[in-house]
């Protein structure tokens, strides 16, 4: 015999509620008991609530929501009633949830019958309508986790108040006290932090999200034998631990802890879970505001000033401006990272926006950098991994909404003063050399992060010398104030220069207050005066250690790819910087013309990417220049006798001709073709050729 025409003997109904298309399916029997005509059928739920008292419906919904949060089943005593309104018959039904289904049982409940429970009383129903109201109207108003807190400490309960109230939270895989009011409600010790699986209601009730309701302390010492005698003393005699659940998620636990006891009926566990649920939501709602406030300086204290970053004979100082204001925050941000290989990256970088979606993109940008860092990867693969993770997360976006970020990655040893430098749209970088001048250093770059999930990047190699700063921004310390690149660049290489290079943090304070201070309405640009981007700054600085100290040098090392020689632009930009001060125009041009013939001559005579490393050493008037242009290739130059129409063949004559000494050197593993210039002074002696004039090597 089927279940259904056992429970149809006995005079039960069988009816389903599907809340996700508002309908209720109902056998013949349960039909018969509500009143709904055509027998076993599906009717829409509407028509099932007009044939139930309103009140019963009301107290059913509440039946039902307590019973979900339990995980229990609903039951309510519901009165039927007919067309005219009058009482027809009264029923009991059950409900247990599964899913949107609501799925459970009716019969008939004779009027009399001794052990049934009758209609809610509409009395008490009001009393607790109304605290529910006033309870739900004051959490409402509560804008920070400490009022709420107090609020809830506030709350009488219609006929059964505790006299102390804690609420927990989520860290972690622990749980932790937010706040407690009333008197002592758990101990100061071990309820304050705890593991998720000690054996105590709270972390029972965050695990499960069901309510824990212990009505005597000897149901509490049966069921958590372990933290029962850190409870006792407190001498309690009934305790309800309910989760606080936002959106499906249990985000903590709250303590209702009774001095009398208190039996927990369904009237009062409802009470207590609607209280639960407001309670829950004005955490979260209190917690958003509070981060809202706090998210002008969040970046800030994400990012703290660097004073101390652990790198061995290197010196940092860094700076974090918000310039927005309110909610106007934005992506920049920079970060110090120890890798796996023992040398440190440095990374500053800035998320397009200036929103709180800004900064939450570039919280995921800081730790996916870090997390490809820490998997040993090298400066080009980090780039490549973190811009393809960027272009994921808005893989599913409207385009419209798709953010990119630029970034530059610097992998640094300390030991040689070498620095791997990827960049990703970002600014280039500035240099403070060691005799005080200040250049920026062209390098080769990619597309921001995000816009292309298969694009690569080159790492460009260069050397920090002994007493050299190097400063990466973003953009904002160099176009606020009206400018554009070229006038914001030499805003700031002036106060470079100018300011104190053996005291980084006075320096940094000297760049912002260059932007930001009243000096800045001085010196604004030819673009509007706008403001609102954040500022993001790092200075390293390589200690002035050893002999290198009294002969100062600059240096500079460029690699000219193979497939691309529109770089041989950048290797003459390099020269002319290096050379900005030297005191012959005429030998300056020519350096710049012998590093163009020698570095084309590689691209168009070999197959292998040419490598340009330029040095000045000594002191204004007795400097000198050493550049070196090296390939893999074995192919060894030779001197050619061109025509007059001929369009190539004369770099060795030219070399000859204009450097003041100049050679071929072979390597085991290519070659190297070298030239250097002498600096002239200002006057040569009687008698001997000036320094400069040419004269070719043996």
């Amino acid at each position: 015999m089927r279940t259904e025409d056992v429970l149809a003997a006995v005079g039960y109904g069988l009816w389903q509620w599907d809340e996700s298309t508002g309908t209720v399916t109902v056998d013949g029997r349960a039909a018969r008991l509500l009143e709904l005509s055509g027998g076993a059928a599906t009717h829409r739920s509407s028509a099932v609530r007009e044939r139930l008292h309103a009140a019963d419906y009301v107290a059913l919904a509440g039946a039902v929501s307590l019973a979900t949060a339990e995980g229990t089943v609903a039951e309510s005593v519901l009165r039927v009633t007919g067309d005219d309104g009058s009482v027809r018959r009264t029923v009991r039904a059950r409900l247990r949830r599964q899913g949107p289904l609501l799925s459970g049982s009716l019969h008939e409940v004779r009027p009399g019958r001794p052990g049934e429970q009758a209609a809610p009383a509409g009395g008490r129903r009001q009393v607790r309508e109304a605290f529910l109201l006033d309870a739900g109207r004051a959490l409402a108003e509560a804008d920070s986790t400490a009022e709420v807190l107090r609020v809830a400490a506030g709350l009488s309960l219609p006929g059964f108040s505790p006299d102390g109230l804690a609420v927990f939270g989520l860290d972690g895989d622990r749980l932790a006290l937010i706040g407690r009011h009333g008197r002592e409600t758990v101990a100061d010790g071990p309820f304050t932090q705890m593991p998720l699986t000690t054996d105590y209601p709270a972390a029972l009730v965050v695990r499960t999200g069901q309510a824990v309701y212990l009505p005597t302390p000897e149901e509490y010492e049966k069921r958590f034998p372990d933290t029962w005698p850190l409870t006792r003393p407190f001498g309690r005699s009934s305790w309800a631990f309910l989760p606080l659940t936002v959106a499906g998620t249990t985000i903590g636990a709250w303590l209702a802890a009774f001095r009398e006891p208190v039996e927990f009926t369904p009237d009062e566990r409802s009470v207590l879970t609607t209280v639960a649920r407001m309670l829950a939501q004005a955490l979260s709602r209190a917690q958003v505001q509070e981060s809202e406030r706090a998210m002008p300086d969040g970046p800030r204290h994400a990012v703290p000033p660097v004073s101390e970053p652990g790198i061995d004979g290197m010196k940092m100082a860094a700076r974090y401006v918000p310039t927005g204001g309110g909610l106007q925050v934005g992506g920049d941000w920079y970060d110090v990272i120890d890798l796996p290989s023992g040398r440190t990256a440095i990374v500053i970088g800035d998320v397009q926006g200036h929103d709180v979606r800004a900064a939450g993109i570039m919280g995921q940008l800081r730790i996916a950098l870090r997390a490809y860092a820490a998997e040993g990867h090298g400066p080009d693969a980090v780039m490549s991994r973190t811009s393809r993770f960027l272009a994921a997360l808005d893989g599913h976006r409207d385009p419209s909404e798709i953010r990119f970020a630029t970034c530059m990655y610097v992998e640094v040893d300390p030991a040689t003063g070498t620095l791997d430098l990827v960049r990703a749209g970002h600014p280039e970088p500035a240099v403070r050399l060691g005799d005080g001048s200040a250049i920026v250093r062209r390098t080769p770059g990619g597309l921001p992060l995000g816009i292309d999930p298969d694009a690569d990047y080159r790492t460009t190699r260069l050397v920090l010398e002994p007493g050299e700063v190097l400063m990466l921004c973003t953009d904002g310390l160099i176009e606020t104030g009206g400018h554009d690149l070229e006038t914001g660049w030499s805003r700031l290489t002036g106060v470079l220069e100018a300011g104190p290079a053996h005291d980084l943090e006075a320096l940094a304070d000297a760049m912002v207050r260059a932007v930001h201070g009243p000096g800045s309405h001085h010196t604004t640009g030819p673009l509007a005066d706008r403001r609102e981007d954040d500022i993001a700054l790092v200075l390293l600085r390589r200690d002035p250690d050893g002999p290198t100290c009294a002969m100062p040098s600059r240096r500079t090392v460029i690699t000219v790819p193979q497939d691309e020689p529109a770089a041989i632009k950048s290797a003459r930009d390099d020269i002319r910087a290096l050379l900005h001060d030297w005191a012959s125009d005429d030998q300056r041009e020519s350096a710049v013309l012998l590093v163009s013939e020698l570095v084309a001559n590689v691209l168009v005579h070999t197959d292998a990417d040419a490598l340009l490393a330029a040095e000045l050493t000594g002191l204004p008037g007795v400097r000198r220049l050493h550049v070196e242009v090296a390939d893999s290739s074995d192919e060894m130059p030779h001197r050619r006798s061109p025509g007059e129409m001929a369009s190539s063949g004369r770099g060795l004559l030219l070399l000859e001709e204009l450097a003041d000494c100049c050679g071929v050197n072979p390597r085991g593993d290519g070659k190297c073709i070298w030239f250097d210039f002498v600096e002239p002074p200002t006057s040569a002696p009687p008698g001997e050729p000036a320094p400069g004039e040419p004269r070719a090597a043996a």
